[in-house]
């Protein structure tokens, strides 16, 4: 299949989520000179983007007979299915030629089963999670797994560049999807360590800010660290990725480890200890905020500490 050539103010880009990640991604498209068609189920998270110049559409298959390409970020396997192959979905609306976008993190098998249908009539198919949080967004330094035809997905390196730093091509379909396994399965037990590290410098009553300042810039280094630690310390456990949609990720990740003959008990605990998260009343608190669940395990009250 021929893919069109992608630039600003000639390719019409169609937007699907504008929640944490999807506002500020669809809005460096707009700031970088492409025409955008929006929509989510809240249409008033939506209203930043309207007023920078989006359209409004009613739904999935609008958005595609008003674009050339879609991107959608949505919360969950289910949704992504109903964006894109459900009734009045972003297949329903596409022409031969245009080309379809997941960044939300969902299931590998789910991107070739979309890539599959899209091929039936004629467009091309990418899947393309992403990692680097609400600041990555904001920043347009996320980092973009991408899987799918090579040319379709060089095609749109405009729209890559506009969004994130680190753009890698993995492979087919689903392989993008899968290298977001990988570092969702290394940041699931990267947290624990986070967490557990800052609690034990406080019960030894060092300054954790001081603390931050030796460990962070060494071997024990990590994006979490540097990017959540500050947040922990200073009691702000505001979502960056939602504790519910991490829950979610590790989900898939156990399933298609199963499929792949893999013990994964590191991910397993780390899943085990979200799901206790979630229970205490964390699902829409941000992924740092394993840091209450083991606090309270300790019978540490962080949100009151000196």
């Amino acid at each position: 299949m021929a893919v069109m050539r992608v630039a600003p103010g000639q390719t019409r880009i169609g937007w699907i989520g504008t929640g944490v990640m999807g506002r500020s991604m669809c809005g460096h498209l707009i700031a970088a000179g492409f025409s955008a068609t929006v929509y989510n189920r809240t249409r008033e998270k939506a209203a930043k983007l309207l007023a920078a110049g989006a359209r409004w559409a009613d739904g999935p298959q609008a958005v595609a007979e008003a674009s050339d390409v879609v991107f959608a970020i949505v919360g969950y396997p289910a949704d992504v299915r109903s964006v894109f192959l459900g009734e009045g979905g972003v297949l329903a609306g596409c022409r031969p030629g245009n080309v379809v976008v997941d960044m939300t993190t969902s299931e590998p098998s789910l991107a070739v089963e979309i890539a599959a249908a899209a091929a039936q009539i004629g467009v091309h198919s990418i899947d393309a999670p992403v990692s680097g949080g609400d600041v990555g967004a904001r920043e347009a330094r996320l980092s973009i797994m991408i899987g799918g035809d090579q040319e379709a997905v060089e095609a749109l390196q405009p729209c890559w560049q506009a969004m994130g730093k680190t753009i890698v091509h993995q492979g087919g379909p689903g392989s993008g999807q899968h290298t977001k396994m990988v570092n969702q399965i290394l940041i699931a037990t990267g947290m624990i360590g986070v967490c557990e590290g800052l609690l034990y410098a406080y019960k030894a009553g060092l300054n954790l800010e001081t603390v931050m300042r030796s460990v962070a810039s060494g071997a024990a280094g990590s994006w979490s660290l540097s990017n959540l630690g500050p947040r922990i310390i200073a009691g702000n456990f505001g979502p960056g990725f939602f504790v519910e949609h991490f829950i979610k990720d590790m989900g898939i990740a156990l399933e298609e480890s199963k499929r792949l003959g893999l013990s994964m008990s590191g991910l397993a605990l780390a899943h085990q200890l979200y799901l206790a998260l979630k229970a205490q009343g964390h699902a829409r608190d941000g992924t740092h905020a394993l840091h209450l669940a083991l606090a309270a395990m300790s019978n540490v009250n962080w949100k009151n500490r000196p």
